[in-house]
This record gives C-alpha cells, sequence and structure tokens, in this order.
C-alpha cells in the first residue's frame, strides 16, 4: 500500500511539472506574450524584395538597422526573393488569400496589374503621402495611379542610354554621336559597322521604335491599331528589320541577344543601348576603361521621349495587418540617406536630392540622370504581361519571316486591342 502510495504521488508530481511546462509553452507561443517580453509593443513587418548580393548587404546592414533603431517598436523580415514569373504568381496567390507581405519591392511593370486587381492598398491617405511624394521625380510615379488613387512609392528608377564605340565614333570624325537614330542607322549601314539592338521584347526594342517614331499605343493606353501598325512604326520595324537581314544586327536577336559588351568593347558594335549597370557592374581600373572607351547619351528623342522607363516601387500587399507600420518603412527607404547608401550599387534614387548626390559621385550617371527627365512608359495597364508577350511574339515572326512587318503589326494590334478592352 506504502509502495502504490509512492507511485501515486510520484505520478502526480510528474504531472504537476509536465502542466507547468506545457502552460509556459503555451504562454510563449502566443504573439502577445512575445511582443510582451521585448518590451510590450513592438511589432513585425515583413518585407519582400528582389535586391542583389550587394544591395541586400547595405539593406540589411545600414537601412533596416537605422530604421529600428528610429522605430525600436517594428521589426522589419527581410527575405529576398528571386525575380521571375514564379515570384509573381506566388505573390498574386498571397495577396488574392490575405496572405502576402507587408510591403514589397516591386517591378513597375508589375504594378499595374497588381493594382487593378485589386491587390495592393491605397496609399494616398497615409500621413504625409503629398510632402513624401513631392520629394520624388514627378514622372515615376504613373505605374501605381489608378481611378484617382495612388498604390505604390518609388524607389529606384532606370533607363536606358545609347551607348557608343569612342573609337568609331572617332573614326568617324565624330566628336560626339548624331542627333538622331536614323543618321546612327545610316553610318551602320555606310561603314558596316552593327547595331547592339539585343532582343525583340518590348523592354529591349521600343527604344529604338519610338526613336524613329513608332509608338505601341495611344497616349491613353486605350488603343494600340493605328499606333503598333501606323506608318511610322511599320517603317521603324522595316528599317531594323532590313538591318537584321544585312548581318548588321546579330542574328541571336531572336534567342535574346549575343555578347554586346564584348562587340563594343572590340570596336565591332557602333552602339547598343544598357542601363547604368552597363558601368555599375565594374570596379577600379575597369570602371574607367569602360568609360573611356564609350560615349553615352540619352536615347535620340526627336520624335519625342524614346528611354524607357523602368526600376522598383515599394506597395503595401492587400491583406496586410500592418498598413501603418509598413507606411513608416516605406518612407523610410525613400529618404535622402536611405537613397544615397543604396546608390553606391548602381542603383538610381527617385528622391531628387539623393538623384543629384548619386549624378555627382558617379561620371557614368549623367547620362541616365538626364534620360530619365524624358522617358516613356510601357502601358500601365493591368494586360501588360500579356500585351508584352503578344508584342514579342509577332516581333519574332516579322524576323524570322513567317509574316510581313505590317501584317505582323496589325496582328498584334488587334489582338492587343482586345486585351485592353477588358
Amino acid at each position: 500500500m506504502r509502495n502504490r502510495n509512492g507511485r501515486l504521488r510520484i505520478a502526480a508530481a510528474i504531472m504537476l511539472l509536465l502542466l507547468a511546462g506545457c502552460g509556459r509553452q503555451s504562454i510563449i507561443d502566443k504573439d502577445s506574450a512575445v511582443e510582451k517580453l521585448d518590451g510590450g509593443d513592438r511589432v513585425d513587418i515583413t518585407f519582400w524584395h528582389t535586391y542583389s548580393d550587394e544591395e541586400t548587404r547595405i539593406l540589411e546592414d545600414t537601412i533596416i538597422p537605422g530604421f529600428e533603431k528610429e522605430y525600436p517598436g517594428i521589426r522589419v523580415n527581410a527575405v529576398r526573393q528571386t525575380n521571375n514569373a514564379e515570384l509573381k504568381y506566388t505573390l498574386i496567390s498571397k495577396a488574392t488569400a490575405n496572405r502576402g507581405p507587408d510591403v514589397m519591392r516591386m517591378d513597375i511593370a508589375w504594378v499595374p496589374e497588381f493594382a487593378q486587381n485589386g491587390l495592393l492598398l491605397p496609399l494616398g491617405d497615409n500621413a504625409g503621402f503629398e510632402e513624401v511624394t513631392a520629394q520624388l521625380q514627378s514622372n515615376t510615379g504613373s505605374a501605381g495611379y489608378f481611378e484617382g488613387a495612388h498604390y505604390s512609392l518609388p524607389v529606384n528608377m532606370n533607363t536606358k542610354v545609347a551607348i557608343y564605340n569612342k573609337a568609331l565614333l572617332e573614326k568617324l570624325g565624330l566628336d560626339r554621336p548624331p542627333s538622331t537614330l536614323q543618321e546612327v542607322l545610316e553610318l551602320a549601314r555606310e561603314h558596316r559597322y552593327r547595331i547592339g539592338l539585343s532582343g525583340l521584347e518590348a523592354w529591349k526594342s521600343l527604344p529604338y521604335i519610338y526613336a524613329l517614331g513608332g509608338r505601341m499605343t495611344n497616349d491613353t493606353y486605350t488603343k494600340a491599331s493605328g499606333y503598333l501598325n501606323g506608318e511610322a512604326t511599320v517603317n521603324a520595324v522595316e528599317e531594323l528589320l532590313s538591318l537584321y537581314r544585312d548581318g548588321l544586327i546579330d542574328r541571336s536577336l531572336i534567342n535574346g541577344g549575343g555578347d554586346i559588351w564584348g562587340g563594343v568593347k572590340s570596336g565591332d558594335i557602333l552602339v547598343t543601348d544598357d542601363g547604368p549597370w552597363f558601368y555599375s557592374v565594374f570596379q577600379g581600373e575597369e570602371l574607367q576603361k569602360a568609360i573611356r572607351s564609350t560615349v553615352a547619351v540619352p536615347f535620340p528623342s526627336s520624335n519625342g521621349p524614346s528611354s524607357v522607363l523602368g526600376g522598383e516601387d515599394l506597395v503595401s500587399v492587400k491583406g496586410s495587418a500592418r498598413p501603418r507600420e509598413a507606411w513608416e518603412f516605406m518612407k523610410w527607404m525613400i529618404r535622402t540617406d536611405s537613397q544615397v547608401a543604396m546608390s553606391q550599387t548602381g542603383l538610381i534614387p527617385t528622391n531628387l536630392e539623393a538623384k543629384e548626390i548619386k549624378a555627382k559621385d558617379d561620371s557614368f550617371i549623367p547620362p541616365f540622370a538626364e534620360a530619365l527627365n524624358h522617358t516613356f512608359l510601357r502601358p500601365p495597364v493591368k494586360q501588360w504581361s500579356s500585351i508584352d508577350a503578344v508584342y514579342t511574339a509577332n516581333m519574332i515572326r516579322i524576323f524570322q519571316g513567317e509574316i510581313s512587318v505590317k501584317d505582323g503589326l496589325s496582328e498584334a494590334a488587334s489582338e492587343i486591342d482586345k486585351l485592353l478592352e477588358r
């Protein structure tokens, strides 16, 4: 009997210990308890981004620690993502289910689709919105504007400029590039110099088409017929196709382009187009060599803007439980000091003061900074991905000789019109 009672007492004691342990564990698992242990009212926000290795280092070592010091009640969980179609569809799925990140740095080409499908939170009612956006370059916010509301905050921008081989220009007796793209193409044809057009998708080919007078849609992005298949665009594409057939544009164009930088260095390519990363991938003497051997100027714009606007915007994703804290972090990301810090990697700030500092500090930036004042926007509509696919597919058919320029562009315009009507 004594042994039985002893065993019961031991069992009871073990149960009490287990219950006590389970009780402590269940309390620790509660968010409120964690917050209390960490100081009372700290909250977490999730930030998805696609920064490079060096950009991520600055984000994690400088920008986020500075923000968390200023806002000790907010912790930023930064999650690096791969910038591809899978990320886009994952984000659509999560935002639809109200499970997306609080903040995301999103390609401006994606912003209209997400905003117009109701997957982003409007930002215009946040405290200080007007004051914050007044600091930014004025032509960068169009992608996130829809039906009277603003859905994005531009955090960095880019465009492409025309980059010439300096030795070939000197060989032609020119101290600066021609003022029109038509003149450039005539020189290339006369002297058998190659043109570094690197692909047929919109981002790569539209600057050439716009510089030659073509257009994709009307100014309100509601109609492609009469513009994409208009006389000026047909003439522009026929000019490029003629150079391609003559071997003055690389045959790898259809598959995404060849070694454009190698061609510029070797003196085989008269002109190509690229963003600031054309230079920022180099350092020290290699960077100086790249600068010395090239001449970079804004894309010729005698027919209106011909530099395509690119970059990334900050957005607050539908379902965010912390929109106020998300806004505070977004504001921090476009402060002058934050933008200057990130610009060390080659990114061009949207903050005007930071942009000016960047242009002074890096000798290769001024042409890009100038070109950013005269850019065109790829149609900021939710159907953009499908439009780009239609455009690219028909351009490939044209360059493969499967269809005439006029017929190919007319078919593309008709399909794009249907997409724009949705």
